[in-house]
C-alpha cells in the first residue's frame, strides 16, 4: 500500500473540480459490505453539495485524494445517494461499532477507518481500523490502537438485517411527519436503535416533526459530531428552535462545532422571540440578484430540498445574496416566471408591492398579512432594508397551533 487516508480526517475535506472551483465536502465513503477477513473495497465518496444534497462520486472520477483536498474529474451525477444492498457507509455504519480482535480479550470500539491504495490492483480498500479498548475495569486505562482489518471480528451484525435496520428502511421511505409518528410508537431503546440507523438527512426531518421533549432527548443521546451533522441538515428555523430548548452549554458546544456560516445563521435566529417574524422565519429562502434570468430562477426553485411554499417565489436583492443580503428589491412569483421567456431578467417581472415585515413583527400582525393578501410566503427585512429571511404559510401554521399539537390524537379538540 503506497497511500493511506483516515476516513474521519477525510470527512469535511473540500472537493474541487479540475479548475480549482469548490464542489462540496466529503462526508463519508461507500464501501462493500464486510465479509470474512477480506478488506472491504472502497467504491466511492459521499460528497455534500450546496444546499446539503449528498451524492455519490465513484473513485474512478477522483483525480487526487488526501486529508487536505479531494480533486474530481468534474463529472458529477446529481442524483441523491442511494446505497445498494451490498454496500454500507464506512463512518456512519462502522464508527463506534463494538468489535473483537484476535488474541485480545478486551472488546474494542472503532474510532476511525484507514483506506489504503494498492498500486497493483489500483483499488482503494479499508486496510485497518483505529480502535479504543472498552474495559469494564474503570481503573485501567486502554489505549488507541491501529489494527489490521484481517484481525477484526464483527460477528453477524453486519451480515444480517436487524429489526432496527428494517424499521429504519421503512421510515426512510415515509413522509417526515408519518415517520416521526411511527418512531413514537416504538419503545425507547428500539427508537434509539432505529435513529442510529437513519442517515443524517432523514433523521433531521424526523426530529423536526417530534414533540419538544422527544426531540431534545433524541438529539441529546447522539454523539456531538453526529448531533451537529443532523442540526446542519435541519431547516434553520427548526434547528434554532431545538437549540433554544437545549441546555445553554450544550447549544453553545454544538454551535462551536458547526460550519461557521451555519452557526452564524442560527445565532442570529436565536436572538428573536419565538412568536415574532424573526422567530418564525427561515434564513435560507431562494434568493437571486436582479440580473439573474428566468431560467436560473426556475432552476433554483426546482431543488428537491425546497418546500413548495418556499419555492412559490424568488426573493430578489442586491448582492450579496446570502442572508443578511444586500437591499431587498422585491419578489418574482413562479406563476409569472412560467409565462416569460427563459432569457428574461427577473428584474423585469418583479412584484414590488409586497411589503416586507421586520423581525420584530408579532404573530398576529403576520397572520393578518397572510390572510389579507392570500400570501404563501412573506419577506422579512432588517432596519437597513436587507433580507434576513422569509416566513412561509407552514411556518405560520406551526406557530398558530397549540404547542403540544403533535401530541394530540387525531380528532381531539385542542
Amino acid at each position: 500500500m503506497d497511500q493511506r487516508v483516515f476516513l474521519a480526517r477525510l470527512a469535511g475535506t473540500s472537493v474541487f473540480d479540475p479548475n480549482g472551483d469548490r464542489v462540496g465536502r466529503v462526508r463519508d465513503a461507500v464501501i462493500s459490505r464486510p465479509s470474512s477477513n477480506k478488506s472491504p473495497r472502497v467504491r466511492g465518496l459521499v460528497v455534500e453539495l450546496p444546499p446539503k444534497r449528498k451524492i455519490f462520486i465513484p473513485l474512478s472520477r477522483i483525480i487526487e485524494i488526501s486529508a487536505e483536498q479531494v480533486v474530481s474529474t468534474g463529472v458529477l451525477n446529481m442524483r441523491r445517494l442511494q446505497l445498494h444492498s451490498d454496500e454500507i457507509l464506512g463512518l456512519a455504519d462502522l464508527r463506534n461499532t463494538t468489535i473483537a480482535i484476535q488474541n485480545n480479550p478486551i472488546k474494542q470500539k472503532i474510532v476511525d477507518l484507514a483506506m489504503g491504495y494498492d498500486t497493483k490492483s489500483k483499488e482503494w480498500s479499508i486496510t485497518s481500523v483505529f480502535v479504543k479498548g472498552i474495559n469494564s475495569n474503570f481503573m485501567r486505562r486502554t489505549d488507541n490502537t491501529l489494527v489490521p482489518w484481517s484481525e477484526v471480528k464483527f460477528g453477524d451484525k453486519l451480515n444480517s438485517s436487524t429489526e432496527a435496520e428494517n424499521i429504519a428502511l421503512q421510515i426512510s421511505q415515509m413522509r417526515a411527519a408519518d415517520a416521526a409518528k411511527h418512531l413514537l410508537t416504538l419503545n425507547t431503546e428500539l427508537r434509539w436503535s432505529v435513529s442510529q440507523d437513519l442517515d443524517d438527512e432523514t433523521l433531521a426531518g424526523v426530529i423536526e416533526e417530534l414533540p419538544e421533549d422527544d426531540r431534545v432527548a433524541l438529539i441529546g443521546r447522539l454523539e456531538e459530531t453526529r448531533a451537529v451533522d443532523v442540526l446542519e441538515e435541519m431547516d434553520p428555523d427548526d434547528a434554532a428552535d431545538l437549540l433554544s430548548e437545549l441546555p445553554p452549554e450544550t447549544a453553545a458546544t454544538y454551535l462551536e462545532l458547526m460550519e461557521p456560516g451555519d452557526a452564524e445563521d442560527l445565532r442570529r435566529l436565536l436572538t428573536y422571540g419565538d412568536y415574532t417574524a424573526g422567530g418564525m422565519m427561515s434564513s435560507d429562502p431562494v434568493v437571486l440578484a436582479p440580473d439573474a434570468t428566468v431560467a436560473q430562477a426556475l432552476a433554483a426553485v426546482r431543488e428537491e430540498e425546497i418546500s413548495p411554499a418556499m419555492a412559490s417565489q424568488v426573493f430578489v436583492v442586491r448582492p450579496p445574496t446570502d442572508t443578511p443580503t444586500g437591499r431587498f428589491l422585491g419578489v418574482a412569483h413562479i406563476q409569472r416566471l412560467l409565462r416569460e421567456t427563459p432569457s428574461t431578467a427577473i428584474s423585469a417581472v418583479l412584484d414590488t408591492d409586497l411589503a416586507p415585515v421586520s423581525p420584530g413583527a408579532t404573530l398576529s400582525e403576520v397572520t393578518r398579512l397572510f390572510a389579507t393578501y392570500n400570501l404563501v410566503a412573506l419577506p422579512v427585512t432588517d432596519d437597513a432594508g436587507r433580507l434576513v429571511g422569509a416566513i412561509t404559510a407552514d411556518d405560520l401554521i406551526d406557530h398558530m397551533l397549540p404547542e403540544n399539537w403533535r401530541e394530540l390524537k387525531e380528532g381531539a379538540n385542542g
